[in-house]
């Protein structure tokens, strides 16, 4: 095994400090059991491909990619837009609930 690089222990430590982090909102009850469920999955994933860099060659060789670069820009990229969507999706509802409770606030204070 050769020695781990610079980057490679950045990476490590920063998915440590999120699943840690994951973690204690899961606790302060932030986060229900799914939630927590995902994000410690992504951060061991972030934190076992730091670690070993060369175990990305299997999708790379799949995906007809060349470089683990190209893998890492394509599956941000798509997964920053699916939370972009599931982001407007929430705060959508969010704000038709709270026009919803305006609208009946507003209706009690009318005298009949």
């Amino acid at each position: 095994m050769t020695p781990l690089l610079g980057i490679q222990f950045l990476g490590a430590v920063f998915g440590i400090f999120m699943a840690y982090f994951s973690f204690v909102y899961f606790k302060r009850r932030e986060f229900s059991l799914g939630v927590l469920i995902f994000w410690e999955l992504l951060w061991i994933a972030l934190i076992f491909i730091s670690i070993f860099p060369h175990s990305t060659n299997f999708f790379l060789e799949r995906l007809g990619l060349i470089r683990a670069m190209d893998l890492f820009m394509v599956s941000g990229f798509i997964i920053a837009f699916g939370l972009l969507f599931y982001n407007f999706v929430v705060i959508a509802k969010l704000k038709k609930k709270m026009e919803k409770m305006a609208r009946e606030e507003a209706l009690k204070g009318v005298k009949k």
